[in-house]
This record gives structure tokens, C-alpha cells and sequence, in this order.
């Protein structure tokens, strides 16, 4: 469990909620990207290709942000800032197959590429913003 998400909150990480990550552009500027994410052990975890615009920008500057927007009330929503903490390789072909079974219902991602290298990103959550209306 987190001791910043809400746990009445966690529920939009089982839930086919895409989350809008924001990261940082070289001069500054935002980069927002719709992603898949779960939570484990306290962490977000989201999972990109190595070299993608966001992945370039992650290794220059850890810091994020994520929007989650509950797909059955559009007047529920979760922000998370953080640090990511972890970039791996080990396990994010099994992570995206995990999260191609969550969000596409298949037991394999589809649009894998075969010069791609799968990445986790595991985000350490500093700061919360929610709202839960209706």
C-alpha cells in the first residue's frame, strides 16, 4: 500500500484507466503521453520502449507526473507526482504482456516491434491530487 495514494483510490489501477504521464522536454516544456500503469509495492509502474521520447526524457529528469481518470465516473480522477526510482529491462516483456492482458484482454502485446527494448519505469509517489464527484 501507499502512504500517499488513498486506498480508496487504488481501485483506477485494476480498472482499464489510462493514465496521461507527464515528463519534461530538454528546455523545460511539458510531454504528456496516454500509458498503461499498475501498482505494485508501493509503486506506479508504467512500461515504454527504450529510446521513445518519453524514456529520453525520464533518464535526463526523474521527475513525473500522472493523471488516472476513472473510465465509470468521468468525475473521479487521481494525480500522482513522483521520482522514478527504477528503470529496468529485467521483466518488462512480462510487465507489458501483463498489461496488454489488463487494458486489450490478449496474453501478448500486438504491437510489439522486434527492434524494440521493453523498459519499466517504477515511480516512487511523492504527492497526490483527487477528486471524486457523483
Amino acid at each position: 500500500m501507499s502512504d500517499v495514494i488513498p486506498k480508496e483510490f487504488l481501485d483506477l489501477f485494476e480498472k482499464k484507466a489510462f493514465a496521461h504521464l507527464a515528463t519534461l522536454m530538454p528546455d523545460g516544456s511539458p510531454q504528456v503521453t496516454p500509458v498503461w500503469c499498475d501498482f505494485t509495492d508501493g509503486h506506479v509502474r508504467i512500461n515504454s520502449a527504450k529510446g521513445r521520447q518519453k524514456d529520453r526524457n525520464i533518464r535526463r529528469d526523474p521527475r513525473v507526473s500522472l493523471a488516472l481518470h476513472d473510465p465509470d465516473n468521468p468525475y473521479r480522477y487521481l494525480e500522482v507526482r513522483g521520482t522514478v526510482v527504477e528503470i529496468t529491462e529485467d521483466g518488462a516483456d512480462d510487465h507489458i504482456d501483463a498489461l496488454a492482458k489488463k487494458y486489450m484482454g490478449v496474453d501478448s502485446y500486438p504491437l510489439r516491434t522486434p527492434e524494440e527494448v521493453r523498459v519499466i519505469y517504477k515511480i516512487h509517489p511523492e504527492h497526490e491530487t483527487h477528486m471524486n464527484v457523483g
